[in-house]
């Protein structure tokens, strides 16, 4: 096992020594069976949708209607920031509601109907949305153009950065009060500002500034501007509004799933105190702010990632320790956080690769995730018992049919995508809460690494993190129980499409003595669910 040397002087003696601290969590020990197996419970497999895919020669569309009506439970939330919301909302503006998603994006919304943007809207009129459907998307553009704020572009200005006008700066326009404040004006666009004043009426208000990287002796001034920037955010939206970040998190993965990443201490700017630094009373940093931390302001954080193209590569290996792979590192991320923060968990998802010249074929934002990987996020991203997704994409509106450009440059960008993808993601959506969203009523238990499975026949069983089963090659399991319930979620990641599979789950807990076996076929998401009976015996 790789060790890293950790040093502390042990105050009893006086004396320093080396502290050896693993790298990686223990590998869990088998559990042999030693009774014999009790009968076996069929799992009941649940339907899939019959429809075609949009074929990958028609870019620029997908079809909305492959699967029909149905609504995730009150205890989850799902942002539609995708693209191509054109394609039917002028027939039916609630159609993106029936088909998973909670809420919109403020740029997805219809001038007119539901947000006014021209001036003050008529007397009267009010927004057709409800505002648990309003979601809202801060990038760095906001802060560096509007109150030309530099540290949004750069975080090695936080040390130059005004917290709100001082003595000296009394008509200063471009501080960190007055970005968060001027947020209260949100409820204009919707027509439901309370009378005699204004506060921001959105469900959600996402951070996505990303400029968290800074140099050592500026780490205390940036972890002073996030907490006061999420605080004064706060302060000017009204008490159901939710807000989060990409940065920080508790921990980020970046798409690796490392055995390392479970050893990780929360991250230094979602958890370092503020406090006062040579030149933060002069910027206006008030004393109030001393000991708050961005973690205890935020209502949840954005552990994720988005992918490259490696992570949809079938014809590579995945399995190294530091191998990039779409489901441990989609388990992974959530397993680690989870551990780290007891606060909500809202991930980004978007369904191209993301742009990195880093590696081979991430360029460009031109390869959907294969069927498999796209209906698979919507399907065990939930079983880690997170709360939200944020589903995004580069593109906004779509137009079908366009032809393909002459210039290689402009090629697989927006109108060019095969938009499938979609199609998939919703499916999976539909699979999940259309047949078992009876199950997510707040009263549900998620197994995550605890889920019990065996890979022999049942001779015996493990409980493996998703590194662990990245590295060993082994199908994914996932299960979540409710009373008398269980669900379960199964694949072969990256399996050839006639490639069979087997392998066994139990659950002896809680008087419960439940033993099924899954059948799994390619990459194919499997879903089941299956009632337990209370059971005699002992857990081996």
């Amino acid at each position: 096992m790789k060790l890293v040397l950790s040093f502390f002087i042990a105050s009893l003696t006086g004396f320093g020594f080396w502290w050896l601290r693993p790298s990686a969590p223990p590998v869990p020990a088998a559990v042999l069976q030693t009774d014999p197996l009790p009968a076996l419970t069929p799992l009941t497999a649940t339907p899939r949708a019959r429809f075609n895919p949009t074929p990958a020669s028609r870019k620029g569309f997908y079809n909305i209607d492959v699967v029909d009506d149905f609504t995730v439970p009150a205890t989850k939330t799902i942002t539609f920031c995708g693209a191509g919301r054109n394609l039917h909302v002028d027939r039916d503006w609630s159609k993106l509601f029936r088909r998973g998603f909670t809420a919109v994006d403020q740029t997805r919304m219809v001038g007119g109907q539901e947000i006014w943007t021209d001036g003050m809207p008529p007397a009267g009129w009010r927004s057709r949305l409800k505002q648990s459907q309003r979601s809202l998307i801060l990038y760095q553009d906001y802060f560096a153009n509007a109150f030309k704020l530099d540290w949004a572009r750069n975080g090695e200005q936080a040390t130059n950065t005004l917290y709100r006008a001082t003595a000296r700066n009394q008509a200063a326009r471009n501080t960190i009060y007055q970005a968060g404040m001027e947020l209260r004006g949100g409820c204009v666009g919707f027509g439901d500002c309370p009378p005699g004043t204004m506060i921001s009426t959105f469900g959600k208000i996402f951070l996505d500034i990303e400029n968290d990287g800074v140099s050592i002796g500026k780490k205390q001034d940036q972890a002073n501007l996030y907490t006061y920037l999420a605080r004064t955010i706060k302060e000017n939206v009204s008490p159901q509004t939710e807000i989060g970040s990409i940065a920080p998190v508790p921990h980020n993965s970046f798409g690796y799933s490392r055995a390392s990443d479970y050893m990780a201490e929360p991250d230094w700017l979602w958890n370092t105190p503020a406090t006062h630094t040579n030149s933060s009373r002069q910027r206006g940093m008030p004393d109030d702010l001393v000991g708050k931390r961005f973690a205890d302001v935020a209502d949840f954080h954005m552990a994720g990632t988005y992918y490259v193209y490696p992570d949809f590569d079938y014809s590579i290996a995945h399995t190294a320790d530091d191998s990039r792979h779409w489901l441990a590192a989609l388990l992974g991320e959530q397993e680690v956080n989870m551990k780290l923060s007891s606060k909500k968990r809202i991930a980004w998802h978007w369904l191209f690769n993301t742009q990195s010249g880093e590696f081979e074929k991430s360029g460009k934002a031109e390869h959907p995730a294969p069927p498999a990987i796209a209906e698979g996020m919507s399907i065990f991203y939930w079983f880690t018992g997170a709360y939200g997704v944020l589903f995004w994409d580069d593109h906004k509106d779509l137009v079908p049919g366009q032809p393909t450009p002459a210039d290689p440059g402009l090629r697989g960008l927006g109108n060019d995508r095969p938009y499938a993808c979609y199609e998939h993601y919703i499916h999976g959506l539909w699979r999940l809460f259309k047949h078992h969203g009876d199950l997510f009523n707040g009263r549900e238990t998620y197994l995550n690494e605890q889920t019990e499975c065996s890979y022999d026949g049942g001779k015996t069983w493990l409980k493996y993190n998703a590194n662990q089963i990245k590295t060993r090659s082994l199908p994914f399991v996932r299960a979540i129980v409710n009373g008398d319930q269980i669900l379960v979620a199964a694949t072969q990641a990256y399996a050839r499409p006639n490639q069979a599979g087997q392998v066994m789950l139990r659950y002896v807990q809680n008087g419960y003595q439940f033993y099924t076996t899954i059948d799994l076929q390619g990459d194919q998401i499997y879903l089941g669910r299956a009632t337990m009976r209370k059971g005699a015996g002992r857990r081996s």
